[in-house]
């Protein structure tokens, strides 16, 4: 059976990261697409396409960071903007997707907001979603419509091996990370461990136990975020109390929430390297930053050609 060809591709972005959107055209070697977003008198959010896009193949950039709220209302307004105007398919490209970390129940009358976003893009008129480094693999699995879950650890483990590190190994700050670890530690041919740690509430950790032998040890902590800086914080001590001789450090999206600068510069940790996937607010001094526009550029370029995404994890 053949497929209808998409049409022309459409490039357009909200108001959360236009930076990324920018560099996502320069390598697509486009231009972003005219919207108009804006507020009514009364907050609420408004949105005009200012191009044709009947008929075309449209990629909205928007990661629903903070204000997660603001900016997950701009992305379905935009959506249901393009779906009414007649485009032939619309990707959502949320490079961060907020509210992942509520995926299940931990307590009764509880949501799962996770799943209630993706009900929420999925009925404002997506056909897929490009992501990058879901908090939990399985959500995914929360979707009625294609999704396309792109991995930083690539990105990530060269720029780590540039730095020719003495001795290092990789480590999870909690059990839940070590697949993200294993796969790091696997990139750059190094050991692994992990942080047993326990949360007695939301956004509060205490660490529980090492998982690993450190002694001698170039650590470098990977998680897919960093929010208040907390656990990075906590599991760079108990490391180097155990005989670490530095600790680095690692993340996809830098949320870098609350008080996180402060407790991060306070922390032992030399450099914290994280991506573009979000513009970075309250930053800590230590933060290097590397750019996910080629991979998610090449992904978009992929599913518009209808050529193999998953290429791109080998």
């Amino acid at each position: 059976m053949s497929w209808e060809r998409e049409g022309e591709l459409k490039l357009l972005t909200g108001s959360a990261n236009p930076e990324l959107a920018h560099k996502l055209a320069d390598y697509l070697g486009v231009s972003v697409a005219q919207a108009d977003i804006g507020r009514f008198s009364n907050g609420e959010i408004r949105v005009n396409i200012e191009e044709n896009v009947r008929g075309t193949d449209v990629f909205i950039v928007q990661p629903t960071s903070a204000p997660v709220n603001d900016n997950l209302m701009e992305l379905l307004l935009m959506i249901d903007a393009c779906r009414r105007s007649s485009a032939h398919r619309i990707t959502a490209v949320i490079p961060y997707y907020g509210y992942a970390r509520q995926d299940r129940k931990t307590r009764s009358r509880e949501p799962i907001s996770a799943k209630l976003v993706a009900n929420l893009i999925t009925v404002a008129g997506a056909d897929r979603v490009l992501t990058m480094d879901l908090h939990a693999p399985q959500l995914q699995g929360f979707f009625d419509i294609p999704v396309d879950n792109l991995f930083g650890n690539r990105i990530l483990a060269d720029h780590i091996a540039s730095l020719n590190l003495e001795n290092p190994m990789v480590f999870s700050p909690d059990a839940g990370g070590v697949f993200r670890a294993r796969q790091l530690a696997k990139y750059l041919g190094c050991p692994l461990g992990f942080i047993d740690k326990r949360r007695p509430e939301p956004n509060v950790s205490e660490v529980v136990n090492v998982v690993g032998k450190v002694k001698g040890k170039t650590v470098i902590l990977v998680d897919d975020m960093i929010d208040t800086g907390g656990t990075i914080a906590q599991a760079a001590v108990a490391v180097l109390e155990l005989g670490a001789t530095a600790v680095y450090a690692c993340a996809t999206h830098p949320v870098f929430s609350g008080r996180a600068a402060e407790t991060l510069n306070a922390a032992p940790i030399r450099s914290i390297v994280v991506t573009d996937t979000i513009p970075l607010h309250n930053a800590p001094r230590q933060t290097e930053v590397i750019s996910v526009a080629p991979l998610l550029g090449e992904a978009i370029m992929r599913v518009h050609e209808h050529l193999s995404v998953s290429k791109l994890f080998e």
